[in-house]
């Protein structure tokens, strides 16, 4: 007798071995024929499994959210089976689940989106056959015999320990797979191909260039549609087509990987970094700055040299092999180590804009979303232990100001101990307990993640939330026991005894150039004014008004707007078009009536247009609405 548990706790017995399919369809009419696999024992699996003793048992039916990989996973063997009917000389290679779908990669002649209608039918004629998709398990050696003509599949298998292999068949088309896999292909009902790339095999530039097909699947049509929907809207927000649109900033082949921040691009720099320094200073920071290149030597204490290498450039000055530094903490370390420190001088807050180089490979740099050269808001804080829970929560208390500053919504994640670290049980205690306390007592739910945290401490994750809904992981809390250790960092207690600090890294904007980025997408380019880098245009609507437009232009600049005059010989209708595709919110237009009243006639982005508004008074609502940094210029005129 086979006793079946279920997540609520009832059994039910059977005489002999079944498969998920028998013990779903007693559950209730038509249940079977929305189930995509099943938990069995806590482990993921295919419905067609035989279950042969007591086990517990959750069925994953289309609603349940890991339905959706699951999908996608058959997605992905159904676009490769369809492109190899097509292109029968492709090699297949690797096909996962990523955010948003699932790609498949392909030794293959270069196709284009212009092939994918072809693709698509073929896929929706595999769909429609509804394949049953079948399980298939395997010595190595006759996995290996099986793929005797497929170089990639080989490579993959000779990896794999000795024992079984699994295959996963559906129709013609068989792929090496853990599975687990939708019962047949009729489920992949919605899907649709998104793109085509370039891609080397493993991820290294000397190995074949392969073509990387992107696709996405849901279970239903509508969700399809508001993705897709979704797509659209995030490729309006592209911030390298609207950095090119306002002028901000720019990338060269003369400096891979580098942006070339324009004049109005390092207005909207300055005002980010203003406002971090605002804060910061209110938080009890102090600022530092560390050289961009350091010995070798240091860099080996570090234990960079061992464990980033390859991501580091490097430079002989004089004979001696130094780094450029692709992070800060090293430099850091030295500015703390350079005098005694008391147990009164704790905790020393030290944050700096840090520029720091990594080398990318080339095909994965992506806009200011990733570079090679880009700067960090790092902070090192340097603490008595019993001081962990009070910096944290003032890490956190720092950032929902912040972050609440541009709108942002975030949500937190603990990671802890991983099985590979350094330290003792009472350090990684004390160091887990002092970030549960502070999550505690700031009071925000947060997600664990256990055994993920960085091998030399716990730390939290900050996940950012943008306008059109995608999460953004920028800031993040690190407690490290590994580098206070290394560069034997201690402080004086009130025992007069040398003590072990403990150190916080943390960021909130992360990278400074990928914030900016973000922010470009968050606010489409509309940027509250505070943000804007033009935050005001004058339009004179003949020559003759072009000094009057100058002289309130300079009165303008004289309160700290960020403002610029039009004065070209075009029409008015053209520049007021040209300032609204540059997304500047203030355009004002100035003719006789605006001259000898002494008031101005101000049009918004939003379309509304605001006439006989005295020029202090326009002057000081503005200055109002960037001092308090809000957001709108709701009722600013009023």
């Amino acid at each position: 007798m086979i006793n079946i548990t279920f997540p609520d706790g009832t059994t039910r017995a059977f005489e002999s071995p079944v498969d998920g399919f028998t013990v779903a369809a007693g559950i209730s009419d038509g249940f079977a024929r929305n189930c995509v696999a099943m938990e069995l024992n806590s482990r993921l699996v295919d419905m067609s499994t035989r279950i042969h003793e007591d086990a517990g048992i959750r069925f994953i039916t289309t609603k349940d959210p890991e339905a959706l990989d699951i999908l996608r996973h058959t997605a992905a063997h159904v676009m490769a089976q369809a492109v190899l009917r097509l292109y029968p000389e492709a090699r297949p290679t690797i096909g996962p689940v990523v955010a948003g779908g699932f790609y498949y990669d392909f030794e293959m002649e270069p196709i284009s989106e212009d092939d994918f209608g072809e693709i698509e039918a073929e896929m929706k004629k595999i769909v429609k056959e509804k394949q049953p998709i079948e399980r298939m398990e395997v010595p190595k050696d006759q996995a290996l015999a099986f793929y005797r003509d497929e170089p990639y599949k080989r490579e993959l298998i000779e990896e794999l320990e000795e024992g079984t292999i699994s295959f996963y068949k559906q129709g013609e088309f068989t792929d090496l797979c853990r599975g687990p896999h939708l019962p047949h292909t009729g489920f992949v009902r919605a899907f649709k191909l998104l793109r085509v790339s370039g891609a080397y095999w493993r991820g290294d530039s000397n190995r074949p260039q392969l073509q990387r097909i992107y696709g996405t699947a849901f279970f239903d049509k509508k969700e399809l549609n508001q993705y897709l929907e979704f797509l659209e809207e995030a490729r309006k927000r592209d911030h390298r087509k609207i950095g090119a649109a306002l002028d901000l900033f720019s990338f060269h082949e003369e400096a891979p990987g580098m942006a070339f921040f324009h004049p109005r691009g390092m207005e909207l720099w300055n005002a980010l970094l203003d406002y971090w320094r605002q804060e910061h200073r209110a938080a009890g920071y102090v600022e530092t700055k560390t050289p961009i290149i350091l010995h070798r030597s240091l860099w080996e204490q570090s234990g960079h040299w061992e464990n980033y290498r390859e991501n580091m450039y490097t430079v002989t000055i004089d004979e001696t092999e130094s780094a450029i530094k692709p992070m800060n903490c090293p430099g850091g370390m030295l500015l703390f180590k350079r005098r005694r420190h008391s147990y009164r001088d704790l905790p020393v807050r030290a944050a700096e804009i840090g520029l720091v180089h990594r080398h990318e490979l080339s095909g994965v740099l992506s806009g200011l979303f990733r570079v090679r050269a880009f700067h960090q808001d790092d902070a090192h804080i340097f603490m008595t232990p019993d001081m962990i829970e009070s910096e944290i929560l003032g890490v956190l208390q720092l950032v929902q100001r912040m972050y609440s500053t541009f709108g942002l919504g975030f949500h937190l994640e603990l990671s802890t101990r991983p099985e590979k670290s350094i330290g003792t049980d009472a350090q990684w205690e004390q160091a887990t307990s002092g970030l549960t306390g502070a999550l505690e007592t700031y009071g925000a739910d947060y997600k664990l993640n256990e055994g993920d945290g960085a091998f030399y401490g716990p730390k939290v994750d900050i996940h950012i939330k943008d306008a059109i809904g995608r999460t953004w992981q920028c800031g993040t809390i690190q407690l490290d026991m590994s580098l206070p250790e290394r560069f034997d960092l201690s402080y004086v207690g009130n025992d007069n005894e040398k003590h072990r600090p403990v150190m916080i890294h943390r960021v909130i904007f992360g990278s400074i150039e990928r914030f900016m980025g973000i922010m470009i997408e968050h606010f489409a380019g509309r940027f509250p004014l505070w943000l804007a880098p033009v935050q005001v245009v004058t339009l004179p609507i003949n020559d003759a008004l072009a000094p009057f437009a100058e002289e309130i232009n300079s009165r303008f600049f004289r309160a700290g707007l960020r403002t610029s005059v039009d004065d070209r010989t075009e029409s008015l209708n053209k520049k007021v078009r040209e300032a609204q595709l540059a997304k500047i919110p203030l355009i004002l237009t100035v003719g006789d009536r605006e001259k000898s009243a002494g008031t101005l006639a101000v049009r918004t982005l939003d379309g509304q247009v605001h006439h006989g508004v005295p020029i202090d008074t326009f002057i000081n609502a503005v200055s109002d609405n960037v001092q308090n940094r809000s957001l709108d210029m709701a009722g600013l005129f009023q």
